[in-house]
């Protein structure tokens, strides 16, 4: 490895240099898939601690992004499906949560980038203290408007339409919107994601090729890229190759 080190920094190097400032996506989606299968090939590694790694490797990440003037980052951190898994796995996992919100109102770096911190799914279904340390980590963050990291906690896309739906009939009940005048814009305010542009690139690692309902309505016109490290052990190389893809395609709406 210590051989490779730096190769890899030479590569890094070769490729950032090639990006085209004007051509970076503005937003970034990302499925941080594969902490699990990380924790497998490890041999001994608990599971929770290569979702412990995962969050280091989207510091990371988070860094790199503003390095490269990338404004908005929405990343999948747990679905409504992963209440399946294992009780202790859950509870593991809402106790990082929970200490990572709560150190977001803290962190200097996030401050000093001007960072916004915002939660988006099915937020009720989360423990209190869970909720309580992502409306600390909003609430401090909430003056910030150059950055934008959203995090998808407890979240399904096809939830987040059905709600969309939902709240577009309230309004209709209620006389605030007449049905003839429900379009795109209007769907796109009942989202979670109201407010953000669509994801320009959307990323996800582990080798995966499937978007596991996330972002549904919002990708619509994204590019995909798949890249087959495991979240955990992703390098910038990785991720530079998934911004000098992006920028070599030929960006098409419609068929």
């Amino acid at each position: 490895m210590s051989v490779l080190k730096p190769l890899y920094s030479l590569y890094e190097w070769y490729i950032a240099r090639n990006l085209k400032q004007e051509n970076m996506p503005k937003h970034i989606a990302i499925i941080m898939d594969g902490n699990r299968r990380f924790s497998k090939i490890q041999g001994n590694m608990r599971t929770i601690d290569a979702h412990k790694k995962g969050v280091s490797t989207l510091e990371r990440v988070l860094d790199w992004c503003v390095d490269l003037g990338i404004e908005i980052v929405t990343v999948y951190a747990f679905s409504i499906e992963n209440f399946k898994r294992p009780e202790d796995e859950v509870e593991g996992l809402m106790k990082l949560f929970k200490e990572n919100f709560e150190g977001i109102a803290k962190n200097e770096k996030i401050h000093k980038n001007k960072v916004r911190i915002r939660a988006v799914g099915k937020l009720e279904l989360l423990p209190e203290d869970v909720r309580e340390a992502i409306q600390k980590a909003e609430d401090s963050t909430a003056s910030y408007d150059e950055r934008i990291v959203n995090i998808a906690i407890g979240y399904d896309g096809r939830l987040e339409i059905v709600d969309a739906i939902k709240k577009i009939i309230k309004d209709v009940e209620e006389g605030k919107l007449d049905p003839n005048c429900v379009d795109e814009k209007i769907v796109n305010s009942k989202l979670y994601t109201a407010g953000l542009d669509d994801p320009n690139l959307i990323i996800r690692t582990s080798g995966e090729e499937r978007l596991s309902g996330f972002l549904l309505w919002q990708s619509s016109y994204s590019e995909l890229y798949f890249c087959d490290s495991l979240w955990p052990e992703l390098r910038k190389v990785d991720f530079l190759r998934a911004l000098r893809s992006y920028q070599q395609r030929e960006r098409r709406f419609g068929v």
